[in-house]
């Protein structure tokens, strides 16, 4: 089954201020063309995989119907839920990040 991926704003953000940090703070565009290439890319394989992977281990996502999927190439995810044929990516996060504190 294949699913349409929204990207929800609160997600929007969190990879803008990835991006931003990349360009400005890191000053390499390289490095955020291929993390927006990698996003992309995660994006394409949720389309098919979103309903097989298994829901986030902490108790509140878990019944909130969270999942999570890792960029393939870089230390990022998304955390995502599914409602019938529809994925809605959420937030993206760096794995170093407290995900779970802020999300619950």
């Amino acid at each position: 089954m294949d699913y349409k991926v929204i990207i929800t704003e609160d997600a929007e953000g969190d990879l803008e201020r990835f991006i931003k940090y990349l360009i400005v703070g890191k000053k390499s565009m390289q490095a955020a063309e291929n993390v927006l290439n990698d996003f992309d890319a995660t994006i394409e394989i949720l389309k098919h995989v979103a309903g097989s992977l298994k829901l986030c281990d902490n108790p509140r996502l878990y019944r909130l119907e969270y999942r999570r999927i890792n960029f393939l190439n870089h230390r990022y995810f998304m955390l995502y839920r599914i409602l019938d044929d529809v994925v809605f990516v959420d937030n993206i996060f760096h794995e170093l990040q407290d995900y779970e504190n802020k999300m619950c």
